[in-house]
């Protein structure tokens, strides 16, 4: 009878190292902050909260993902500590209208769990912005329900002070919230209100920290000619303020909050003498006020430049440096600041795409606009976030007097579907929903090591679901597509790895040089063989061009977002066609030398499992038939690697054979219904002559299958059952060093990612179970495992440094963890001597 265990925890006693986070940004124009307090950037990435250190040179890429949203972030604001209190926070709100306060104190670790101090359902919909009054508990939030929310934060909760309901009605996109006179011991504050209409409200707020706060409307601000995306509001010399919009009008309009009244409030005068009216130029006058204090508003300027919606504006915090930045769907930056002499505001600098590149499609590289940018506390530094979900980062030279791109932080922005490691473990492939396969590696400079992305090999035009690598220069993908294409290394991403990350790549001269997309095409062209080709067009060839205006020899840093976007495409070298429907899965060979494929399926026709042979990439032929539905996972054997395992929908698992001669492959066992529901995912023993593998189910149920070693020809039987609370959607094994242990890594729906240590002579029996610590996991499903196998047995690893895990996850995320699996060992050992001594 095989053994059943249900999956029970035991505490940490060893430390899981993060190596490298990745998540890209959500597109969002108020879902990023930069504090000018603890100088972390804060960001959406989906549903978790990414933090990031742009200009600390200890803490490279994200340092962390906080999780707690169960909806996409949409809102995001620091709030700043006052004098008494060091603690800060980070008040956030997502698409079902949840708000929730992080308190974020600096001596916290990035591994720390951070508290939640509040989580409340604040809006009927989206929250869709956030302000905080500067030093103070007081903030404000805008929804999808046409409601904007005061709000008084406590140390252990929330507490709504009043609800404004919008009349007219709109939908408030940007909230901007002051105080009176630039005091803030009194109680009176104004509010901001700008979205779905074209002008501006101003409310008046006082009493917020007494029971009966008075709220009232005092005026509206017109002008634009569509939407407010944003306002930005700063305080000048004089205690008063300057605010900010910017719309989708593709203008943005400064608007002067002044104590005294500077001119008349009419436009139009009559000549006392004459009779005549004289038209004038003066501005309009607006109040807006409280019981003893008041504001008059008047038009100050309007910016014009901007080719597109205008989405983002933000005001410089530098002390004495008036400085406005505006980002826009155009793919561009633009600073403005007043001229000193004559006052008048103009565009000092501009950042981003040129005018060249405009219309240009994200498959060839557009950034298809930028959705916020964010100055660095100093002023110093600019950063947007563009369509990719990738940051890009400037930095102000005095001398030069230049803006200088600097690499930064880049990520999927869908579910990340697929990792795989080359078969030197040197780098990792991902692929996602979000129509792109990215390539991460470390930069290693001396002793210091850093994880990037440092190439984009495929940005494509369906959703991805496979990737598997054929050897460290060349890969194959799968999307919703009935083919397959396989990649190769171009010469010039190649060097770099190589002078960047150390990756020494075989025969390298005989790689393409690089590629590029075509006009209307979703094939990566080497520009070598377009450059050939008397039959391509102009058009066509100046596109393919494109790619070779950036020298990678010269690069001495991880390569920036406008390069990763057009620059580091790889090359199609095959396409492999077969399949009926979207591709659902692949795997290669451990000898790398054939490819197994599978698609979705309602049928047994195309249930079916295609191979490639990887050095003619022709079918080998008949396909493998035995699911009636989808095949969800593939798995090869170690050592020999003549095992194929398939699990699908169908909830069955099926073990293929390579006859002796090795000609074809055929059925050597099958097992329907194996699992209560559909299978998700496989593996097989990391270590060669111990035949047994592992299925995971939606049934939240792992099974492990063992024949005896010595008879080959005997089938494979249960074993043992591990239970756990969530459906289970990925499992990957690895030996440790002795190869007397194997560590089975599990992912489940929920996100939880969790380690069983096993004996690989006798699987059946699990030794030890311990689980993540849950502000470390992904907030989604875990959708792939994948250890970075071969490097545990490469001549120069120490084994003290642990062994990598990548973990894919549906929250967008690509996480590298570090596994010290000589700890995780050693310490069970150590308590089961301890124990053993206690009873004896």
């Amino acid at each position: 009878m095989p053994s059943s265990t249900t999956s029970s925890t035991s505490s940490i006693d060893f430390l899981p190292r993060i190596e490298y986070l990745s998540a890209g940004g959500n597109r969002n124009s108020a879902a990023a902050d930069w504090s000018v307090h603890s100088k972390y950037l804060a960001y959406g990435a989906d549903q978790n909260i990414a933090l990031w250190c742009p200009l600390s040179e200890q803490k490279s890429g994200l340092v962390a993902l906080l999780p707690g949203h169960n909806a996409k972030v949409t809102a995001l604001r620091f709030a700043y500590p006052s004098t008494s209190d060091n603690t800060e926070f980070i008040i956030s709100g997502d698409a079902e209208g949840h708000v929730r306060i992080i308190s974020f104190a600096d001596e916290a670790d990035d591994n720390d769990e951070r508290p939640c101090i509040a989580d409340v359902k604040a809006h009927d919909g989206t929250v869709n912005t956030i302000a905080c009054l500067e030093q103070s508990a007081i903030f404000v939030t805008g929804g999808a329900d046409a409601l904007i929310k005061i709000w008084k934060r406590r140390p252990d909760g929330l507490d709504l002070v009043h609800t404004i309901t919008t009349k007219p009605k709109f939908i408030p996109l940007s909230l901007s919230i002051g105080w009176f006179n630039g005091s803030k011991t009194n109680d009176a504050t104004f509010i901001a209100a700008a979205g779905t209409r074209n002008d501006i409200q101003l409310y008046s707020a006082e009493n917020l920290l007494t029971e009966k706060p008075v709220i009232k409307h005092c005026a509206t601000l017109a002008g634009h000619e569509g939407w407010i995306r944003s306002l930005a509001l700063t305080l000048d010399t004089d205690d008063g303020y300057t605010l900010a919009s910017a719309s989708a009008d593709k203008y943005i309009r400064l608007w002067k909050f002044s104590e005294r009244e500077s001119a008349p409030n009419s436009a139009v005068s009559r000549e006392p003498d004459s009779g005549m009216h004289l038209t004038t130029l003066a501005p309009k006058l607006q109040t807006v006020e409280c019981s003893d204090s008041k504001y008059t508003v008047t038009f100050e300027a309007l910016l014009l430049g901007h080719e597109d919606w205008v989405y983002s504006a933000a005001w410089s915090t530098n002390p004495g440096q008036k400085q406005l930045l505006t980002a826009s769907a155009d793919g561009s930056l633009a600073i403005w600041e007043a001229d000193s002499v004559s006052g008048v505001w103009y565009s000092a600098s501009r950042l981003g795409e040129i005018s060249g590149q405009k219309g240009a499609t994200t498959a060839t590289g557009s950034s298809g606009g930028f959705w916020t940018g964010l100055w660095s506390p100093d002023g110093t530094h600019v950063t947007c976030l563009g369509r990719t979900g990738s940051w890009r980062l400037w930095a102000y030279d005095s001398e030069s007097q230049y803006w200088t791109q600097k690499h930064a932080v880049s990520g999927h922005t869908g579910p990340v579907n697929d990792v795989a490691w080359p078969s030197d473990g040197s780098y990792i492939l991902s692929t996602s929903s979000d129509q792109t396969t990215r390539l991460h590696a470390e930069w290693k400079r001396g002793t210091k090591r850093t994880w990037h992305e440092f190439a984009r090999p495929q940005i494509h035009g369906y959703d991805l679901n496979c990737v598997s690598s054929i050897h460290p220069t060349q890969f194959v993908s799968g999307a919703d597509e009935k083919l397959l294409r396989v990649f190769d290394e171009p010469k010039a991403i190649a060097s770099m790895l190589q002078r960047l990350c150390k990756i020494e790549a075989p025969n390298r001269e005989s790689l393409p040089e690089t590629a590029a997309i075509p006009v209307l095409g979703l094939s990566n062209k080497a520009e070598a063989d377009e450059r050939n080709n008397g039959a391509a067009g102009e058009e066509e060839i100046e596109g393919a061009m494109n790619g070779t205006t950036v020298n990678f020899d010269e690069l001495m840093t991880p390569p920036t977002e406008d390069m990763l976007s057009r620059h580091t495409l790889f090359p199609e070298y095959e396409k492999l066609y077969g399949h009926g429907y979207e591709i659902s899965t692949s795997s290669a060979s451990r000898s790398f030398n054939l490819l197994a494929t599978a698609c979705k399926a309602s049928s047994l026709d195309h249930a079916v499992i295609r191979l490639y042979d990887t050095v003619t990439w022709q079918e080998l032929k008949p396909p493998l038939p035995a699911h009636t539905l989808t095949v969800t996972s593939l798995s090869w054997g170690f050592y020999p690697d003549n095992y194929l395992l398939s699990v699908g929908r169908d909830r069955q698992w099926s073990v293929f054979e390579q006859d002796p001669d090795g000609k074809e492959w055929k059925l050597k066992q099958s097992m329907p219904k194996a699992h209560t529901r559909m299978i998700l995912d496989c593996c097989w023993s990391p270590v060669g002559g111990h035949p047994f593998f592992v299925t995971a189910g939606r049934d939240k149920v792992i099974k492990i299958w063992q024949r005896p070693c010595l008879d080959e020809t005997a089938e494979f039987s249960l074993t043992s059952e591990i239970r756990h609370k969530a459906a289970v959607t990925a499992v990957d094994l690895i030996c440790d060093f002795s190869e007397e242990n194997s560590i089975l890594a599990v992912g489940e729906e929920d996100g939880t990612v969790s380690f069983h240590l096993i004996e690989t002579e006798d699987p059946g029996q699990v030794i030890r179970t311990v689980e993540l610590p849950r502000h470390l996991s992904p907030s989604k499903a875990v959708t792939r495992l994948a250890w970075r196998k071969n490097w545990a047995h490469s001549g120069g690893f120490n084994i003290t440094d642990g062994v990598q895990l990548a973990v894919a996850s549906a929250d967008s995320s690509l996480r590298v963890f570090n596994i010290d699996i000589r700890a995780l060992i050693y310490s069970w050992i150590k308590k089961r001597t301890t124990l053993m001594a206690e009873e004896s």
